[in-house]
């Protein structure tokens, strides 16, 4: 074992003395128990500086540099120049696999000691915090940053930008339509932010923005080189029902259905097809809106300069239908040449119908040439100037009085249109169907299609109308119906309907009238008669002109009653008539009567009394029976009808 001899100093030992010359070892009684400088202010300042050069002051939750000391398997030791090192746990450096010893990287002070009196550091809160601070100044200043697509998610992929999980959109991919996002996963691609919400946290980045960017240059530079009339070879891009979109080498360019063909496209799918590249020369465009109309026809002559020189007026022409409008069809007798047939050119008839009676599309058709402008290239057609006019001889095939078999072919709230041959249609007027019915809308009468027989009344060849009847062909009934339904007639009815303030009533031989609503009244004096229910009326009015007859049923029981009551006025006054008699036969005789007569008198005036009642009841019960005769008679007398 090794001893050191400690000699402690004496008096006769040589003092040890600091530079100010006072012995440091010597003990003062002042100081002792207390902490006393052992340093001159000038050795302690000296002191100060050079603690201050090696060992730096901290701030908790401030962010600053640290370098790697060391490498544990799970630990890193990281030296900020505080008097101690912190550990940061190796995990949070998973995105700096090449990490070593004395490379540089930034820390966030948690606390300066924790309970174990340790420096506690993050490297993952500092590289957060400056992540937030670069992506906001990446939003302000439109700085073009790197990111590495960490995975795939809903409707789009998660970027890792400097440390924070940001949101790439699948719109925001390309400019064209991504269909497979797992592409992208893995891969370090350059972005935009475009959008950043503090409070939760969110990024949003774009890498679309830097494609569209590169494009908007190309256009920019192809767009100075355009002219119109240039003609550029392009690829088919995109396919619509209205047209065409084209790649011109960066810039895209619509080619209008209409620019395709000469003739008649009904979708562009027809003549092209995607990727296809196709020469097609510029029409126009717009610098600002960056728009380019393009056209593929006009790199072809017209076709109308192909046209015969010498078609005229009245030549005849085939063709195609290959479109049918509502007021035509047009027909097409070279490529891009076409002619309109209009509906009224279609058929000799007066009644215009729907061109899809007469063709349909594909028909092959032969029609004459109507008019023919070359300068305008418009041509019109017309089918039936190749059939003779079926009006030039009307009046010979339809002569007034002539009955003929026709078809309902149209209505109108004043007739119905017959049609008597191809071409030639006729008016039964509404007035003209019927005898006995009242008619307000020709559809309550026929049908279109239903066959209808008629007589001629009127032909107006000059203006093509032919007058028609439909009740001509039978006599006028309401002749016959004013002997049969004469006033004050009775006849048995059905109330049809309920009319305006009255009902119609069904008469026999389909003759309908009409009773005012105090009419229906039954007999109780209470209650009206019904729709379907049948009763006896008696007409109050006929008129044969206006084929109007008014009816009541009231008027029945009314009649009635007023014959019971004439009857049992006349009883009442012949039983006044023999009542007077009786009394001045007695007043002449009262004087001759004496005391002895008193007691005859009035057996006989008890004997008249009940000759008088006896005779009134008797005349009611005839009075009934003359009525009920007279009601069997009439029934008898209309079932004999």
């Amino acid at each position: 074992m090794i001893t050191e001899e400690i000699t402690t100093p004496t008096s006769e030992t040589p003092s040890p003395t600091t530079a100010s010359g006072k012995n440091p070892y010597a003990f003062n009684w002042e100081t002792a128990g207390k902490s006393g400088d052992i340093y001159s202010a000038e050795e302690r300042k000296n002191m100060e500086q050079l603690y201050d050069r090696t060992l730096s002051s901290v701030v908790e939750h401030d962010i600053v540099d640290g370098t790697v000391v060391s490498i544990g398997p799970k630990d890193v030791l990281i030296n900020i120049g505080f008097k101690s090192d912190g550990l940061i746990p190796l995990s949070e450096f998973r995105h700096f696999p090449d990490l070593k010893a004395g490379d540089k990287v930034e820390v966030y002070i948690e606390t300066q000691e924790d309970k174990l009196g340790q420096l506690v550091l993050s490297h993952k809160k500092a590289r957060a915090m400056k992540s937030w601070e670069r992506v906001n100044a990446a939003l302000e200043s439109q700085e073009v940053i790197q990111g590495f697509v960490k995975c795939r998610t809903k409707g789009g992929l998660i970027v890792d930008v400097f440390g924070i999980e940001a949101f790439l959109p699948g719109s925001q991919i390309d400019v064209k339509p991504i269909r497979d996002y797992d592409q992208f996963v893995n891969k370090t691609m350059e972005f935009k932010v475009v959008k950043i919400n503090n409070e939760f946290k969110n990024v949003v980045v774009s890498h679309k923005i830097l494609i569209e960017e590169e494009l908007e240059q190309q256009k920019a530079e192809i767009m100075k080189k355009l002219e119109k009339g240039q003609v550029l070879e392009g690829a088919v891009k995109n396919i619509t029902s209205y047209g065409v979109f084209m790649d011109l080498g960066g810039v895209d360019g619509l080619l209008h259905i209409t620019d395709i063909s000469w003739g008649r496209v009904a979708h562009p799918e027809e003549v092209v097809k995607l990727d296809q590249k196709l020469q097609v020369v510029i029409l126009d465009f717009d610098d600002e809106k960056k728009r380019i109309a393009l056209g593929l026809k006009q790199l072809t002559p017209h076709p109308w300069t192909q046209l015969e020189e010498s078609l005229k007026v009245g030549d005849k022409l085939k063709g195609k239908v290959v479109l049918i409008a509502d007021y035509g069809a047009f027909v097409e007798v070279l490529p891009g040449v076409e002619g309109l047939i209009h509906v009224s050119e279609m058929s000799w008839s007066q009644h215009l119908r729907s061109p899809h009676d007469f063709l349909k599309v594909g028909d092959e058709v032969e029609a004459m040439i109507l008019t023919l402008d070359r300068e305008e290239r418009k041509m019109s057609l017309g089918l039936k100037q190749l059939k003779p006019d079926p009006w030039t001889n009307v009046a010979e095939k339809f002569p007034v009085g002539s009955k003929h078999s026709t078809v309902v072919k149209n209505f109108q709230p004043f007739g119905v249109f017959v049609e008597m041959e191809e071409g030639v249609d006729g008016l039964v007027h509404i007035s003209d169907l019927s005898w006995t019915k009242k008619i307000k809308h020709p559809n309550e009468f026929c049908k279109v299609g239903d066959k209808m027989e008629v007589v001629v009344l009127e032909v107006d060849a000059e203006n093509r109308r032919l007058s028609l009847g439909h009740k001509q062909l039978e006599d006028n009934p309401w002749d016959v119906f004013e002997s049969i339904f004469a006033i004050g007639s009775e006849h048995e009815g059905t109330v049809l309907k309920m009319a305006d303030k009255g009902a119609i009533i069904a008469l026999p031989y389909g003759i309908e009238g009409y009773t005012p609503g105090k009419h229906l009244i039954k007999e109780d004096g209470k209650t009206s008669l019904k729709v379907d229910e049948k009763a006896m009326f008696k007409i109050l009015e006929f008129n044969k002109d206006q084929k109007r007859i008014l009816v009541s049923h009231r008027a029945i029981h009314d009649e009635k009653a007023n014959e019971v009551k004439a009857a049992e006025g006349a009883s009442r006054e012949r039983d006044r008539d023999d009542t007077a008699k009786t009394v001045k036969r007695m007043k002449d005789s009262s004087e001759r009567t004496t005391l002895g007569d008193l007691s005859a008198l009035s057996d006989l005036k008890t004997e008249m009394e009940a000759s008088a009642a006896k005779k009134s009841k008797k005349k009611a019960e005839d009075a009934s029976e003359s009525v009920e005769e007279n009601k069997e008679e009439k029934t008898e007398e209309k079932t004999e009808e």
